[in-house]
């Protein structure tokens, strides 16, 4: 049998998270935090769960959650979306990424991503018969290259991929890089699919520009999140998409043929919880502000050189004055023989670059944290 995706084995993330717990290390690779979620929102899951709200929800997400969606989306972004045919309720960023790739790319499409790319971009590229056009951003600080991604463009190209807060770099897109793509994609047929699963946690003062503030690139795409990333409950996998209501309806035919729904008490329980307590979302950006900080200045004794990220909660580190190995060397290397779990970046790029960097994910205890930068300061 002929593979449709000849070319892809396992996700990386599997790959080290696998390692660490094979050679005891500790995991800064995979971006799950190693703390619980908020003990409201356990509360409300078993209380959901109890009462029997177990079956099928509504293939759109329940009327409360799209709701509860909707006003924080024109809260934090000043859009008002229609919580009836704009917003849509999925399992997980992953499939909601997806559904969008394959609602709209046809066989000869032509996407855009920007290296290094979150690795499941291509694979849904792949599988609706499109062709992945790898534009990659700008060293050192990870920026969007104008030039090249102007060069890109063509008669073929369907869609722009874009993701802000960067994984697995931690930049940031400001409202003037927003502009430029307006600009650059003003007279052509492309659309826009912006991954913002980190929009709660950008730093330093600076805030999350969200394509839904865009009011003309909003209405030309879609835009993801994900309430695991927000509330610190990755297995969980519930995330949503708005969209305008033509792209929406594209949407949704995909979704339903896919997973169809999602959890239903969990739905009920995440409602009820961005209800009661709308300070988590506003309370973020410094928790992990604190933590992104704890770690780096727990590191800076080190070898590794670094600039504090702008954003979600991945650290880069160049780890040049360490070891002449390629990254993926150097980052079995540290999980095997040294006991720290990190990712290395080769498997985002198609072309990847003569750097020497890996990343660290620091959503985890302090205590973790703690224990892992005292093996990387004897490195």
């Amino acid at each position: 049998m002929q593979s449709k995706l000849p070319n892809v084995g396992t996700t990386i993330f599997t790959v080290m998270s696998k390692m660490a717990q094979d050679y005891g290390a500790i995991n800064l690779s995979q971006g799950f935090p190693d703390f619980d979620c908020p003990p409201r929102l356990r509360e409300l899951v078993a209380a959901h769960l109890n009462d029997r709200k177990n079956q099928y929800p509504p293939m759109a997400g329940i009327p409360s959650l799209r709701q509860q969606i909707a006003l924080k989306v024109r809260d934090y972004y000043g859009y008002d979306a229609d919580p009836e045919t704009e917003v849509t309720v999925t399992s997980g960023a992953t499939e909601a990424l997806f559904d969008a790739v394959q609602a709209v790319v046809g066989a000869g499409d032509e996407v855009i991503v920007f290296d290094p790319a979150y690795d499941s971009y291509e694979p849904a590229i792949l599988l609706a018969g499109g062709k992945t056009i790898h534009v990659p951003l700008s060293l050192p600080d990870y920026a969007m290259d104008w030039d090249r991604l102007e060069q890109a463009i063509n008669s073929k190209t369907r869609l722009i991929i874009i993701n802000s807060p960067h994984n697995p770099c931690g930049s940031v897109l400001s409202r003037d890089d927003f502009d430029r793509l307006a600009a650059l994609i003003r007279d052509h047929d492309i659309l826009v699919l912006s991954d913002e699963v980190y929009e709660h946690m950008v730093y330093d003062g600076e805030k999350h520009e969200s394509i839904l503030a865009h009011s003309e690139l909003r209405e030309k795409s879609f835009a993801v999140f994900s309430f695991g990333k927000t509330y610190h409950a990755t297995g969980w996998k519930l995330a949503y998409c708005v969209a305008p209501e033509s792209l929406t309806t594209e949407f949704r035919k995909v979704h339903q043929f896919v997973t169809f729904t999602t959890s239903s008490f969990v739905q009920y329980a995440i409602a009820d919880f961005m209800a009661e307590c709308p300070e988590h979302t506003l309370e973020l950006p410094a928790f992990y502000q604190e933590k992104r900080n704890t770690f780096c200045e727990l590191i800076t004794p080190s070898r590794f050189t670094f600039t504090p990220s702008n954003g979600t909660y991945f650290q880069l580190v160049d780890y040049s004055e360490i070891s002449d190995r390629n990254d993926i060397e150097f980052a079995n290397y540290l999980t095997q023989e040294k006991g720290v779990a990190a990712i290395p970046l080769a498997p985002f790029y198609a072309e990847p670059p003569a750097t020497k960097i890996i990343r660290f994910c620091f959503c985890k205890d302090d205590s973790t944290l703690e224990k892992a930068a005292e093996i990387l300061c004897k490195l």
